[in-house]
């Protein structure tokens, strides 16, 4: 329910599957906020 009714309320809120914690969704949140070098990407990338 909740992924039809969000968007009818706001274009930038969307649910996080799986978070049912608010210090999950902390750690969620908090993550939006990084920002990775080139490098690091390449890292991350070459390692999924």
């Amino acid at each position: 329910m909740a992924p039809a009714w969000l968007p009818a309320r706001s274009q930038v809120v969307r649910p996080i599957p799986g978070t049912s914690k608010v210090a999950h969704l902390e750690e969620n949140l908090a993550a939006a906020t990084l920002r990775l070098s080139d490098a690091e990407s390449d890292e991350l990338t070459a390692e999924a």
